[in-house]
């Protein structure tokens, strides 16, 4: 076996070189990993198996983070309220869980909006809904016609708005992302993604 640097002849169980010091490579670990490395048509196969997310996204946050603050301010109203009722005694250890109960509306809401998730991936449009049992509806990119955006004034006001999505599959119709923050930047990458297959 010669040197790769110097090109000087080395033992065969020798590691290094010792003319220019160069780390000699195993020719069994080169041969192991050589065999164990997949060929160009399976790693382009598996690269074909493999979905690139662009973007997932979930309704606002605004409406739910605004009920908390109102069911906050309500719960110390109602409190204060109840410990002024002067014809009734009621103690704070039963006011105070009355008005935290107030907090389960907006709980509710959030759990809702979390029930919802949008997921733009390199081939399609994936809308899952549930929280234990989820629903995934997938929608192919190579079915839809057009991306538009609609947004009320108030939705323009607070940023955020709905993804229009008309889809050519059997079913047909629309198909809506809802109340989404910044909807014109989801639906820019959905249209630079359909681009790519059209």
């Amino acid at each position: 076996m010669r040197c790769a640097n110097c090109g000087s002849f080395l033992d065969s169980d020798s590691r290094f070189c010792k003319n220019c010091g160069t780390v000699v490579r195993d020719p069994e670990e080169t041969r192991i990993v050589r065999t164990a490395a997949p060929s160009a048509s399976q790693r382009h196969a598996e690269d074909d198996d493999i979905e690139n997310v662009v973007f997932t996204v979930r309704p606002t946050l605004l409406f739910v983070k605004i009920g908390y603050v109102a069911a906050i301010v309500g719960a110390i109203v109602l409190t204060i309220l109840l410990a002024m009722v002067s014809f009734i005694d009621i103690p704070i250890y039963l006011s105070l869980p009355i008005a935290l109960a107030l907090l389960l509306i907006p709980a509710y809401y959030h759990i809702k909006r979390n029930m919802v998730r949008y997921t733009l991936t390199d081939s399609k449009v994936e809308i899952d809904y549930g929280f234990i049992a989820r629903t995934t509806r997938n929608l192919p990119l190579s079915k839809i016609q057009d991306v538009t955006v609609s947004a009320s004034i108030p939705q323009r006001i607070l940023g955020f708005g709905d993804v229009v999505i008309d889809n050519a599959s059997e079913i047909g119709g629309s198909t809506i992302l809802h109340n989404i923050n910044k909807p014109r930047h989801y639906a820019d990458l959905l249209l630079r993604e359909l681009r790519r297959w059209h």
